[in-house]
């Protein structure tokens, strides 16, 4: 009988062992991660929309039944089709053509280009957009006669009625002048690739010319080629300006097609060579182009208001901080129909609200209050004079959806409960919301503007199954004070089979960026659970400098980047360190990118605080990163010279408390390798020990099904042998 007792107790540890392991690559392999929807797009009546299927139809919807109601493209039914699949696709304004796309070669991490096709829906004809060459970012104008694109830095028009190309830029240089088109560090850090956009009356286009000339080039080398080895490698170079070195000359053009002539407009001359165009976009008037300048420091954000005949502009709205402006506002901005009033979100009372303005810049109303951030804008109703936009009003951990009109009324839509995410139809009408909590899978609804559900969607039965199967435990969410008398919010997940008298090691997880959030109400299910199923305590939590707090919250951090963030993860650790069930002398920091250099930061404070830190792909002195993420919130070094001095982790290298485990992949574009290897080369001089991973080609994502179950089998071992 014992002997069965004990076989019994055998099967279910030698069970769980491999359910624990098995835990690790379903982990890494996305099985908990909700696999993303098609992103419905909506047709312009509101009522339909259509989704690309198998990569080679197009099929049209009804919201409410979620029903195919028709099939506008498919490929096996085009004669002599010279297209096998498409990647994407986008209707002209009438919605009587398609562009379609295949072919598709990455540029950077965002932009790419493809070969594009021209389908007319009445005629069931597919023209090719060129045949000189691969094209991207295509865009209709709003009469949809035309398509403008651009090609090796230059744009092109293309008169669909007469299958016609003709060139609207002729100037265009690698390494030199871009036009239309973002150069690297506009893609990367504002967030766009597309810098043209058409007149309303479909005559003229907006373009921004950069000139990155005196740009200093930045490059690595490659290994292989498609997994082939290399026996000289290859050369990637790139213009990548650094902080306080020369960035693109930018100007603003616009493009007449009627007298084919080009015109500059007339800008203040200040700063030319050290600010940007964030954004450009026309009003409802083909009069006036309202132009955005952010200048190099980015705390003074002015839109201009541009004539594009006389190229006179006028300044409309300016807003300075004694820190940075937030330039992902602009996105926001909203014209009405009548060219009276333009909606703007901005953060001059402390927190993200949204405001409507009176067409010449004064404000009409403060449409939003309180001391919470709106976090997303989805549209304006100007029938009903509603903004429909996501905030976290509830609590900084929670994000729900609201409306709010021109009196000021604001109407909840969803629960209140954990966090919802909205894509609305064109009209307004409906709203998809993909909602989960920090214990619950997502699922997700079709909404009347309401608020009401129609329908549910999908509702991840499989990852639910899989939750289960695993009995993974729960998450707790919790907040603590620090000595600075500040509460900071985080999650905390135990061992399933958690012994409140036992001392366990604890990991903290962080990226702690600005503006950045981990500590959220939400499903993410993550190396954590692994880790607790070893008998590991994971905590996450965010410091200041992050999220939905207001502007002082956010911004506290500015020009000393780093310093606060590590002060909060240490403050973090010693508050662990007090808990009964923790073993204070085995606490670990682990981060990737941003959290990569704040595991390196607390770890070189001189105070042994972490046995064991992991650092993947971080930056280790500001001056190796890029100049418009890193002075928008630390100014240039010419400016601010003992703020990057004190900073610079390579500086500290010598303090070096903790076994460290620090990852690069050779090919990233983004925090450059450089940082690791001349951080590990302050390590070798003060005669710090260290193990490094080094993933060969990989860039900044170190992305791959093999390449991330080595990665986190590698830092698995690590935290089990060092913790």
């Amino acid at each position: 009988m014992k002997r069965i007792f004990f076989l019994t107790i055998f099967i279910l540890s030698a069970h769980q062992l491999i359910l624990s392991d098995n835990l690790l690559y379903d982990i890494t392999d996305g099985k908990f991660r909700p696999k993303a929807i098609d992103i419905p797009l909506s047709m312009a009546d509101g009522e339909s929309y259509t989704l690309l299927r198998n990569n080679k139809a197009i099929v049209k919807y009804d919201y409410k039944t979620g029903a195919a109601t028709d099939t506008l493209f498919d490929i096996s039914k085009i004669k002599n089709s010279p297209l096998k699949e498409i990647s994407g696709y986008e209707f002209s304004p009438n919605e009587n053509k398609l562009l379609v796309y295949t072919n598709v070669t990455m540029r950077y991490r965002h932009s790419f280009t493809a070969d594009y096709y021209i389908y007319d829906l009445k005629h069931h004809e597919l023209d090719p957009l060129s045949e000189n060459g691969a094209q991207e970012s295509p865009l209709f104008s709003p009469d949809s006669r035309y398509v403008v694109f651009a090609r090796n830095n230059d744009l092109f028009l293309y008169k669909i009625d007469f299958k016609t190309e003709s060139a609207v830029t002729k100037d265009g240089e690698k390494g030199k002048i871009i036009n239309g088109i973002a150069d690297w560090v506009y893609e990367e850090e504002f967030s766009q690739t597309r810098y043209y956009c058409w007149s309303p009356d479909s005559k003229m286009i907006a373009y921004v010319r950069f000139d990155e000339t005196d740009v200093p080039f930045y490059s690595f080398q490659k290994y292989t080629d498609n997994g082939n080895m290399l026996a000289y490698p290859s050369i990637i170079q790139f213009k990548y300006p650094k902080a306080g070195e020369a960035v693109s000359k930018v100007s603003v053009c616009v493009y007449d097609e009627f007298y084919k002539s080009t015109k500059t407009m007339n800008l203040p001359p200040e700063n030319i060579e050290g600010r940007y165009v964030p954004r450009i976009m026309w009003t409802r008037s083909e009069d006036q182009l309202a132009i955005f300048l952010l200048n190099r420091n980015q705390n003074k954000l002015d839109m201009y208001f541009a004539h594009p005949k006389s190229t006179l502009s006028k300044l409309i709205l300016s807003q300075t901080d004694k820190c940075y402006v937030d330039f992902e506002n602009i996105d926001y901005s909203y014209f009405t129909a009548d060219n009276q009033y333009f909606i703007n979100v901005n953060e001059s009372d402390g927190y993200r609200h949204a405001y409507l303005y009176r067409i010449n810049g004064t404000v009409a109303k403060q449409l939003t209050k309180g001391k919470w951030d709106i976090t997303d804008v989805y549209g304006y109703n100007e029938k009903k004079q509603v903004l429909y936009y996501q905030a976290a009003e509830k609590s900084p951990l929670q994000r729900d959806i609201y409306t709010v009109d021109t009196k000021g009324k604001i109407t909840m839509l969803t629960d209140g409960k954990g966090t919802h995410k909205a894509i609305f139809n064109s009209t307004l009408a409906y709203f998809i919301d993909n909602a989960s909590d920090i214990n619950t899978p997502n699922t997700i609804t079709l909404r009347h503007v309401n608020g009401s559900v129609i329908r549910t969607i999908e509702d991840y039965k499989n990852i639910k199954a899989l939750v289960a199967s695993y009995q993974l435990p729960r998450k707790e969410i919790f907040s603590f004070t620090t000595s600075s008398s500040i509460s900071l919010n985080g999650w905390l997940i135990k061992p399933a089979d958690f012994d409140p008298a036992k001392k366990y090691p604890v990991l903290l997880v962080q990226y702690s960026g600005p503006d950045s959030q981990q500590a959220a109400d939400e499903w993410k299910a993550d190396w954590e659970y692994y880790l607790a199923s070893k008998g590991v305590v994971v905590a996450c939590v965010d410091g200041r400098g992050t999220g939905a707090r207001g502007s002082e919250f956010r911004k506290c951090t500015y020009g000393k980047l780093w310093t606060i963030e590590t002060d909060d993860q240490v403050e973090t650790a010693r508050y662990f360190g007090n808990q009964p069930y923790v073993d204070k002398s085995r606490i670990g920091i682990w981060g990737w990118s941003f959290g990569g250099s704040i595991t390196l930061s607390a770890m070189t404070t001189g105070e042994p605080v972490f046995k064991a830190g992991i650092a993947v792909a971080p930056v280790t002195d500001w001056r190796l990163y890029d100049a418009a993420y890193t002075e928008r919130y630390m100014k240039r070094p010419q400016e601010n010279p003992k703020g990057y001095e004190q900073t610079s982790i390579l500086n500290r290298a010598g303090n070096l408390n903790g076994k460290l485990l620090i990852v690069h992949g050779s090919a990233d574009d983004n925090v450059h390798a450089q940082n690791t290897l001349l951080f590990i080369d302050r390590l070798v001089a003060a005669d710090k020990q260290f193990e490094m991973q080094i993933y060969t080609d990989k860039n900044h994502s170190i992305l791959g099904k093999q390449t991330r179950r080595h990665l986190y089998t590698r830092m698995s071992e690590f935290i089990f042998n060092n913790l």
